[in-house]
């Protein structure tokens, strides 16, 4: 039976969990462009954390921290201008479970960048990893348009979602969750700003459906998912939290099927699985023992 703090930890990691399960239906129920649906949902999720962070009176951070923290926004802002447009070209689940190849850039950032040695079973999980990917992609095909567009964009979202993981890592150490949340959101919605008024993708003048689902994005997914998972980290193993996070690819499928009418055929199930379970095993041993 569970007491305490790790009772509320679970408690808070399930629905951290369905929280975050819930981003990319909210991002293809808007039905905006996706550089403009990550747009929102940093501006709206950053209207309540600078509040927040103003009143807490804790102390900005300078120098390596602060140029971590902003950097981290950054990273996670190009994760979600692909990941939001691949959504709107390939389905849901797809792009959830594409996107979610994270550990695999992680562990491979750490063995070139910080020269980590990686154990065998972390090679076995990349390469049943990619084999997985591509069988998914393939069911699309590599093309420059369409689906086939739509996934090989989610393959690369999770590469900047990588690089904001390993970021945040080194920037976390010495910072606290709601600064870093803060000023790495405040960076981010700067550069998504630029970048959809480059574009020339408009900003206002969506219904009343869209705005719902753009708040719930922020508020639900963002904002109440991340400080529920941040939470579970504080009391729970991050090996545990992190496999927790990938049943995300699972949940969303789940609702993709009745909410948005997508049904994955039996090679992405199998690509899918692989997939799944090549990012299991990177990240339950990914150091050399």
């Amino acid at each position: 039976m569970l007491h305490g703090g790790r009772g509320m930890a679970y408690a808070a990691l399930i629905a951290g969990v369905l929280c975050i399960s819930g981003s990319a239906l909210f991002v293809k129920l808007a039905g905006v462009p996706g550089p403009v649906s990550a747009f929102y949902r940093f501006l709206i999720t950053g209207l309540v954390l600078v509040p927040w962070w103003l009143s807490s009176g804790a102390a900005r951070p300078s120098g390596v921290r602060l140029w971590l923290t902003l950097a981290g926004g950054i990273f996670l802002a190009l994760d979600l201008i692909l990941w939001n447009t691949s959504i709107m070209l390939t389905t849901a689940s797809t792009a959830t479970l594409l996107g979610n190849n994270a550990p695999i850039w992680v562990g491979l950032g750490a063995w070139l960048i910080f020269r980590e040695r990686l154990s065998g079973r972390y090679w076995f999980g990349l390469l049943t990893a990619l084999a997985g990917m591509a069988l998914v992609v393939g069911t699309t095909g590599w093309s420059a348009s369409g689906p086939g567009k739509g996934d090989l964009m989610a393959v690369a979202a999770g590469f900047f979602y990588g690089a904001y993981l390993l970021t945040t890592q080194k920037a976390r150490s010495s910072i606290d969750t709601l600064t870093f949340m803060t000023f790495s959101v405040a960076a981010g919605t700067v550069l998504l700003l630029v970048l959809n008024l480059s574009l020339g993708l408009p900003l206002a003048g969506y219904g009343a459906r869209s705005w719902a689902y753009l708040a719930a994005l922020a508020l639900v997914s963002h904002l109440g998912g991340w400080l529920a998972v941040n939470y579970a980290l504080g009391h729970l193993k991050a090996s545990a939290v992190s496999v927790s996070l990938l049943a995300q690819v699972v949940v969303t499928a789940a609702l993709a099927a009745p909410l948005l009418g997508e049904h994955l055929t039996l090679r992405q199930l199998l690509g899918g699985g692989l997939v799944l379970a090549g990012i299991y095993l990177v990240i339950s041993r990914r150091r050399v023992t």
